[in-house]
């Protein structure tokens, strides 16, 4: 266990490179499984969530070697085995969910236990077992285990309950080995979803719509191998620059895809931050006059809910009365409580909505992120406040961003990462 010390209230300067993409990274090595070639995976992000899925995939009896830092040769040939599965990693992180399509398509029958991750409210996966029965799937749940059989799957129309990220992903990998064709409605369309039919794509599937909301894929006998590299980090990138805009600082963001935080870029324009958008990086200049004003998170390509808490940082430094409206998770708005400890005004309506009033001026605190997008939040107002504040929670933020507390001392930060108990 371990914490972050921040001396904050000094403005940073310099460039940062954005690294690959934790919630792309996921359903990428979860692909690997649909091929018993070799497949090279680049860019992944170092982060404990891609850590524990490699360690997963490995004790099935996938292959997996490191070339590079972030690179990696992975094979899922004739030894694997779902039997064999680590089910203790596999409760530690949301993201194993996504090992459901694929395992289905290939083994037909194996068991997974309830998936963990964020503590951010109720994150059933009913949408992706109502999808997955609609190919044909037998799915019965006992004792903390999701047990499946599927011994006759064939591509039909599926039409989602909800804009699910992940039930589409493992729909779309299910698909890809199931005979026919399969029509997604209502199919989510984010960067990540994309990133996902990019491989597939590569591994020879046939695919119409990626990136809209209404996915065709044509099933294969057989799958090949494929080099992809994961897309660069849309929520990294997001977090950067609203530190950037709350510190009054001067930093370069590379390696972003500006497209895919377009209404995202809108609305800090529209809050007063001073950006220079450039091909593929954004220049962030200080930011004098911050303006209140109203986020409300939606399924891309609305505003990212992933970012919401940050912004709502950023906007105790606004002039006036902001609205705060995430409806997608009953739980999104925990870290409004630790920014109240150190002198944020905010009042919260109820568990989707609150008003932050600003500019207000941060004291240091010790404060706790209970999720990965809570903890960087509390990173941007542990840099504003003034003195000395102590983050716990580290071990969560680890698990989505890549040597964060590395890059920030590059900029310029005075932040030490600590054992609890020095």
């Amino acid at each position: 266990m371990q914490k972050f010390i921040i001396n904050g209230g000094k403005p940073l300067k310099g460039t940062v490179e954005i690294g690959g993409y934790k919630n792309a990274a996921g359903p990428v090595l979860a692909a690997t499984l649909l091929t018993k070639e070799e497949c090279i995976i680049k860019n992944l992000p170092q982060v404990t969530d891609v850590f524990n899925l490699i360690k997963v995939l490995e004790s099935i009896g996938v292959e997996a070697e490191w070339l590079e830092e972030n690179i990696i040769k992975i094979k899922a040939g004739e030894k694997v085995d779902p039997e064999k599965m680590d089910y203790s990693t596999v409760e530690k992180m949301r993201i194993s969910v996504l090992l459901i399509g694929p395992l289905l398509a290939r083994f037909k029958k194996f068991k997974i236990p309830h998936p963990g991750g964020d503590k951010i409210g109720l994150r059933p996966i009913d949408s992706h077992l109502e999808a997955l029965r609609k190919l044909g799937a037998e799915i019965y749940e006992k004792d903390n285990f999701y047990y499946f059989n599927a011994k006759n799957l064939q591509g039909k129309e599926v039409i989602l309950s909800e804009f699910s990220v992940t039930a589409t992903e493992n729909l779309m990998m299910a698909a890809s080995l199931v005979p026919g064709t399969t029509v997604i409605k209502t199919a989510a369309a984010e960067p990540q979803v994309q990133d996902t039919g990019n491989i597939l794509q590569k591994m020879g599937v046939e695919i119409e719509g990626v990136g809209t909301h209404l996915i065709t894929i044509k099933g294969r006998e057989k799958l090949q191998g494929v080099d992809h590299s994961v897309i660069s980090d849309p929520l990294e990138a997001g977090t950067f620059i609203v530190l950037a805009i709350a510190t009054q600082s001067e930093i370069e963001i590379k390696n972003v895809i500006i497209e895919h935080l377009e209404l995202f870029l809108e609305k800090l324009r529209e809050i007063g931050a001073n950006l220079e958008i450039r091909s593929s990086s954004i220049i962030v200049r200080p930011s004098p006059d911050l303006k209140s004003t109203k986020i409300q998170s939606l399924p891309f390509p609305g505003f990212p809910t992933d970012l919401q808490p940050m912004v709502s940082v950023l906007l105790t430094q606004a002039e006036g009365k902001s609205l705060v409206h995430d409806p997608l998770y009953e739980s999104r708005l925990g870290h409004l409580k630790e920014l109240k400890k150190m002198g944020a005004d905010i009042e919260i309506a109820d568990p989707h909505r609150a008003f932050v009033f600003g500019p207000t001026s941060l004291k240091a605190n010790k404060i706790t992120g209970m999720d990965i997008r809570a903890g960087a939040s509390l990173i941007i107002a542990a840099l504003i406040a003034k003195g000395k504040s102590e983050i716990h929670g580290v071990e969560q933020i680890d698990r989505g961003y890549e040597k964060i507390d590395e890059k920030l001392r590059q900029l310029g930060a005075e932040i030490e990462r600590v054992e609890i108990g020095n």
